[in-house]
């Protein structure tokens, strides 16, 4: 009787060890979480291959050793993230050089702090078996996109630059259908299509294309995407974003390093809704990395003269109305 009675209460003093230990845990662990700071980021669409190291900083655990926690959210529209950064809603987004400077000349207070793809992936596309050998050819031909001013610019500028006339060509508007617009002959080309999204979806579907680099013909070489905030939030926390930047680069590198690792990371993020081809995203994945190498300078690394060579590009074709001081739109952490 004496011994099932110390049994018992060896028993009792063993859980209610463990249930300290537990609760203890829960604490630190609460506590622990409590000391992360709360920031979100807005991607410039659903999450695709160029977004994969954002996933693997958050799930590397790089965030939280910087002490942030990170809510990685999708624009409803594509309008959103800028809109969003503006008005201080978010703390940060996925946005487009050229679009901070159109930002900057209607005076809205936003900047970039990363260079993400530091060369233009919207290139002119055109079906490789067909006429157009180059950006003159297009004289008399259609060219699908989704009337956006920047578009109808590079287009102006590479044909001219080639010695056509911007003149003879038509531009249709055939909203982001870009991909029909060409596969079923109703175009006889596209802008504001992506050498690693577009051109690899239609190469799959049995449509292999050609593309022209815009900058080959004219038009200065421009940071496809880069990080944005309000001019605000980056002067009154500039340690917060020094911080996502540490972690972001360290996401890079693992990346860079196990793109495999890498891309399995960003499967297992994708939205639902936009179910991810593991082949496109391969390929998609081996396009972007060297684009998103700024060599021998950190990872986000913004150049002078991009800025200032893409602000003046930009005011000279009327797709700012006013000249924006391109110093005032970036800055490098």
């Amino acid at each position: 009787m004496k011994k099932w009675l110390f049994s018992m209460l060896c028993f009792l003093l063993l859980l209610l060890s463990a249930c300290g230990a537990s609760e203890k845990n829960a604490n630190n662990e609460s506590a622990s979480n409590e000391k992360l700071q709360k920031i979100s980021v807005m991607l410039d669409w659903y999450p695709n291959a160029v977004h994969s190291f954002l996933f693997a900083a958050q799930e590397n655990g790089y965030f939280k050793e910087q002490g942030l926690d990170v809510d990685i959210k999708m624009p409803a529209d594509t309008n959103d993230p800028l809109r969003l950064v503006a008005a201080d809603q978010i703390d940060m987004a996925i946005s487009y050089q050229p679009e901070v400077v159109v930002a900057r000349g209607e005076n809205i207070p936003v900047q970039s702090f990363a260079a993400l793809v530091r060369h233009p992936l919207n290139q002119l596309m055109v079906p490789a078996d067909g006429p157009i050998q180059s950006p003159k050819d297009l004289a008399g031909k259609t060219i699908g996109y989704p009337s956006i001013p920047l578009d109808e610019a590079i287009i102006h500028t590479m044909v001219k630059t080639d010695g056509g006339n911007p003149q003879k060509i038509k531009m249709v508007d055939v909203g982001w259908d870009l991909i029909p617009s060409i596969a079923t002959n109703k175009t006889d080309a596209i802008i504001g299509g992506y050498i690693n999204h577009e051109k690899i979806l239609l190469e799959k579907e049995g449509h292999p294309m050609r593309a022209f680099n815009p900058t080959e013909f004219g038009v200065p070489d421009y940071y496809e995407l880069v990080l944005v905030a309000s001019e605000k939030a980056l002067k009154e926390k500039p340690e917060l974003y020094k911080k996502f930047m540490a972690a972001a680069s360290n996401g890079q590198k693992f990346v860079q390093d196990h793109p495999e690792k890498g891309l399995s990371i960003l499967l297992e993020n994708a939205d639902k809704s936009s179910p991810l081809d593991q082949e496109v995203e391969t390929k998609s994945l081996q396009i972007l990395l060297p684009l998103m190498d700024a060599k021998d300078q950190p990872f986000g690394y913004q150049d002078d003269a991009t800025w200032e060579k893409v602000a003046k590009w930009l005011f000279e074709n009327k797709v700012v109305k006013t000249e924006v001081n391109a110093k005032d739109a970036y800055i490098n952490l």
